[in-house]
């Protein structure tokens, strides 16, 4: 393990010190972009919906968002493991901006379609998976391994709140008003981190550097391969990765025609689904602030199991509600559990993952657990045109039964491979 630099440096060890002025960098950065994501998140889909009202044609754009992690995670991991941290954001950041330009002209002239959603969609998810790789991996190097809970809950609860409080309201307010405005501002919203990533510490470049050594030194030439032959003989990690994998299919599953669900079904207003889907983000943005002391105080396995199997069963009660309040507050609490799921994950790679390899295997990761979610989105489409509420009672049943069976992976487990917070 590399001695960090900068404010986690110098932190003093206690459980509650500031996480560096490195770690605000990071965070700004993340938000930002966290806000471009957000508006066009809601914004493809509501065009699409415009261009056609079959599910499964909708559940196409959730599905297709999913694809490069399929096809390029493992590249991605590569390129962030090789090349400095902050030029790789940069750089998808300005790709993302451009395509958002794309489809904003489009918008404006007219010249809109399904085949253009699916193209930028694509290409997003490009972005996304460089940018995402490069930000996780950065967390490490600028704060100390005690704070990992800590600083993940903050990454978390920025990418929630802003996507869902100011970025998806705000969406669905200008769609009303012209289809292109979110377009544009999401543009103008990928800029900003361009900058900001070129802001952070040399820390932030690559693991490997050293005290005194500048981001230009290059790291050993460790191969994918062994990233591969890392996580296929960890036991633990492999794993994990296969229930994390079932886990994220069933919820891409049930969430595949959710936009349809909240029109169709509970008869949201367009020029309202960015406030409703902001009450669902009230749950997401709940789980994520709560996640590193539930974690401190109940430890990672445990959290972890409570928070899949709650996440599961309100899914369910998500579609068998009887009205629109409480369908949206059951997802809000299915979407807090997620978030709570999320940030000891994330945080237990970063803990035990060698940092030099950290990029490769979490692209490993990504690809093998992601990669699938393409196929459950459109399988959930598919079942969609059944019954809108159909997916999320079979991927939420799905969801709790799988967290019950894999109990002693989540706390024998954790606690032997040295995951645990205590470890």
């Amino acid at each position: 393990m590399t001695t960090q630099t900068g404010a986690a440096e110098t932190a003093a060890p206690t459980a509650r010190a500031p996480l560096g002025a490195g770690f605000r960098m990071l965070w700004s950065a993340a938000a930002f972009s966290n806000l471009a994501d957000g508006l066009g998140r809601t914004a493809v889909p509501l065009v699409a919906v415009t261009l056609t009202d079959d599910p499964l044609l909708i559940s196409v754009i959730g599905a297709l968002a999913f694809v490069p992690w399929l096809v390029f995670g493992l590249p991605a991991g590569m390129i962030v493991d090789r090349l400095d941290r902050r030029h790789v954001m940069a750089v998808a950041n300005v790709i993302r901006g451009l395509v958002a330009v794309w489809l904003a002209v489009l918008g404006v002239t007219g010249g809109l379609s399904l085949w253009a959603l699916f193209v930028a969609t694509l290409v997003f998810g490009l972005g996304e998976t460089l940018f995402d790789n490069a930000t996780n991996a950065v967390v490490p190097s600028v704060v100390r391994r005690d704070q990992l809970d800590r600083a993940n809950g903050w990454m978390q609860a920025a990418q929630v709140a802003i996507d869902n409080f100011v970025a998806t309201p705000i969406a669905g307010v200008l769609f009303a008003v012209a289809l292109a405005l979110p377009l544009w501002l999401g543009s103008a919203g990928y800029i900003v981190p361009v900058a900001l990533a070129m802001l952070l510490p040399l820390s932030a470049a690559r693991a490997l550097a050293a005290p005194g050594e500048t981001a230009s030194v290059a790291p050993p030439r460790v191969t994918t391969s062994a990233a591969l032959r890392y996580l296929w003989r960890h036991r633990y990690l492999r794993t994990m990765v296969a229930f994390t994998a079932f886990i994220g299919s069933a919820l891409s599953f049930a969430q595949a025609v959710s936009v349809l669900f909240l029109l169709r079904t509970l008869e949201v207003p367009v020029a309202a689904i960015g406030f409703v889907t902001a009450g669902v983000g009230v749950g997401a943005l709940a789980g994520s602030i709560i996640a590193a002391p539930l974690v401190a105080r109940y430890g990672r396995g445990p959290v972890m199991l409570v928070a899949i199997v709650v996440a599961g069963a309100m899914l369910v009660l998500t579609a068998l509600a009887p009205n629109v309040w409480l369908a949206v507050t059951a997802f809000a609490a299915s979407a807090g559990a997620v978030s709570v799921w999320n940030v000891p994950w994330g945080s237990l790679r970063q803990q035990i993952v060698p940092p030099e390899i950290f990029g490769r295997v979490l692209g490993v990761i990504r690809t093998l657990t992601w990669g699938l979610f393409p196929v459950a989105t459109l399988v959930g489409g598919l079942v969609g045109r059944v019954d809108l509420r159909l997916p999320f009672v079979v991927g939420g049943v799905a969801i709790a039964v799988a967290a019950l069976l894999a109990v002693p992976l989540l706390i024998t487990g954790t606690r032997r491979t040295g995951a645990e917070i205590r470890a």
